[in-house]
């Protein structure tokens, strides 16, 4: 019996999705352009509806019956079981009718845990800075071994697509370009972006690659928002992700669209999120920017699945009173090519029968996605090696290059005669680990007996509980805030003897910077602001623009 032409590595890949499309029903295109969240059993097993109440569908009924082919997975798990797990999960996928590989892509896994929307925290992979620390640090060679690193990591465990890095500049402390964001330069994110794709994807992507998804797409017209995604396109990046909402100060003062197109249909709704944007999506991405990729939309953009946490809080804004399938039909339309956390195939089939969307719509699509599958090499090497995954997540010399990351990102905003710390004195610490201290001082309960107190906190957004200001008024205090993004914080840097910016590090990078023992190169990736009322005054999506800033753009103490 001969070999189906797109299974014959030999051909090319073009041949090889015309093919494979070709022999595809409606239904197993339609699952194609859904990517589902995903988890596992913690042995390595694939979770079904019976493991647990969160299941909507079990592993095996979204891939044999809903024949979805791209999955995230969440949660935390070991590499070997992970590895187990991607090994059962692709022989599932293998005994299916035409057996297309399964596409897994995970969020960013290489920061500490702390805001759940930036990333799920390390598990067993080596632990990095934030972005933003990693524009601290400025240096474009470190992003591309961090994104080798990464790749090397994905790679051993099964995972081919990062849903990273996000560009979108950073613009205060506003929602917009938030968390996980590297910096408010355009140059500076435009270099690292370079950087982070050459070292998720290598010169180009292919069988070693995992595939970059970049985030989020704005929908202004400004240079200085669009440039970093300029130079992702022309990088090679595999995937885009638009912004799920209405950007502040990017839309150039625009505010009516035709309904269908994305924007305020005339009864006066508020115009949807970028998913659903014809002018994003065809005009700026494929037209303007000449991106010929994977356009993926936010997740639960469909169905409103909830996110961060909060199950009130879903990406689907501006769209509320539509129809599940009008929100398809709308985002379709677009441009979009793939529903981000969705698994309602059955939806898309519904629309073409009743001929609101053309099955050769669904196929445009279906060819771009299937296309990555065969660069990536899924169909040659799908599945991965246990013992393989175990040696090379969280290796030595990756934990080595993250740690030292760490240390070198570490921004230094103030130093009052406190640093460095010297021989080891009676050290109160408040969030930081009273064992890994005990290291450097002896630790004291009481800051009365305190020769030093060392204070962390997260990116303080309202004033500080008077019992922090008073610490820092009775002992020398070091405080290191962690910026997610840029913070109002001018009573602490007023009061503190050393103020310290960290955006990832642990608690022993810290102690060591503070000691003297490793050194602190971290600039400012984006300014910090004086008050809240200079946020109010500055203009909205301009990044840096507060006056008289407490910290401006680039500060950094070298000590």
């Amino acid at each position: 019996m001969s070999t189906a032409p797109y299974r014959d590595p030999s051909r090319s890949v073009d041949e090889r999705v015309e093919d494979l499309l070709a022999r595809m029903t409606l239904a197993e295109k339609a699952g194609q352009l859904c990517h589902a969240m995903l988890t596992m059993n913690g042995d390595g097993t694939l979770a079904e509806a019976t493991d647990g109440p969160s299941l909507r569908q079990g592993t095996t009924e979204l891939v044999v019956d809903s024949h979805l082919t791209h999955f995230n997975l969440v949660g935390r798990y070991g590499a070997r079981e992970t590895a187990e797990w991607v090994n059962r999960l692709q022989a599932l996928a293998a005994d299916t009718r035409l057996g297309i590989p399964v596409t897994l892509s995970t969020g960013p896994r290489h920061s500490l845990p702390g805001n759940p929307a930036a990333s799920f925290g390390t598990g067993a992979f080596s632990v990095w800075p934030e972005p933003p620390g990693l524009a601290a640090i400025g240096d474009p060679e470190l992003v591309e071994k961090f994104g080798d690193t990464v790749r090397r990591e994905y790679l051993a465990i099964g995972f081919r697509v990062a849903l990273h890095p996000r560009i979108d500049l950073s613009t205060g402390p506003r929602r917009a370009g938030g968390p996980g964001t590297f910096s408010s330069s355009t140059e500076v994110t435009s270099a690292l972006v370079r950087a982070y794709v050459r070292g998720l994807q290598g010169p180009r992507l292919g069988p070693r690659s995992v595939a970059a998804v970049v985030t989020y797409v704005p929908g202004g017209t400004h240079d200085h928002h669009l440039a970093p995604f300029r130079a992702a396109v022309e990088s090679g990046c595999s995937q885009m992700l638009p912004y799920d909402g209405r950007p502040i100060g990017v839309d150039g003062g625009r505010e009516e669209r035709r309904r269908g197109e994305g924007g305020r249909e005339k009864g006066g709704r508020e115009e949807g999120g970028r998913g659903f944007d014809r002018d994003v999506l065809t005009g700026l991405l494929r037209g303007r920017l000449g991106f010929d990729g994977v356009v993926r939309t936010d997740w639960g953009l469909l169905t409103d699945t909830p996110f961060g946490g909060d199950a009130h809080r879903t990406h689907a804004r501006g769209v509320e009173d539509l129809t599940v399938v009008e929100r398809a039909a709308q985002a379709l339309d677009a441009g979009a090519d793939q529903f981000g956390g969705e698994q309602c195939p059955e939806v898309l089939v519904e629309l073409v029968r009743s001929g609101r969307i053309p099955e050769e719509r669904i196929d445009t699509s279906v060819r771009r996605l299937l296309r990555e599958k065969f660069v990536l090499g899924l169909f040659e090497r799908r599945y991965v090696d246990p013992d393989r995954a175990e040696e090379t997540v969280g290796a030595s010399d990756f934990t080595a290059l993250g740690e030292a990351a760490q240390r070198r990102s570490l921004t230094v905003l103030t130093n009052h005669s406190l640093l460095p710390l010297t021989d080891r004195p009676n050290l109160y610490v408040e969030g930081v680990g009273a064992q890994t201290a005990s290291l450097y001082g002896n630790v004291v309960a009481d800051p009365a007996h305190a020769d030093v107190a060392v204070l962390r906190l997260r990116t303080p957004c309202e004033e500080r509980p008077a019992e922090t200001l008073a610490l820092l008024a009775a002992v020398p205090t070091l405080v290191c805030v962690n910026l997610e993004r840029p913070a109002v914080h001018p009573e602490i840097a007023a009061k503190a003897a050393a103020l310290v910016a960290d955006y990832g590090a642990s608690d022993t990078a810290l102690l060591d910077v503070a000691f003297g023992r490793a050194r602190a190169e971290g600039r400012l990736p984006f300014e910090l602001p004086r008050s809240v009322a200079a946020v109010e005054a500055s203009r909205p999506g301009a990044p840096d623009d507060t006056e008289d800033p407490l910290f401006p753009y680039g500060h950094g103490l070298t000590l």
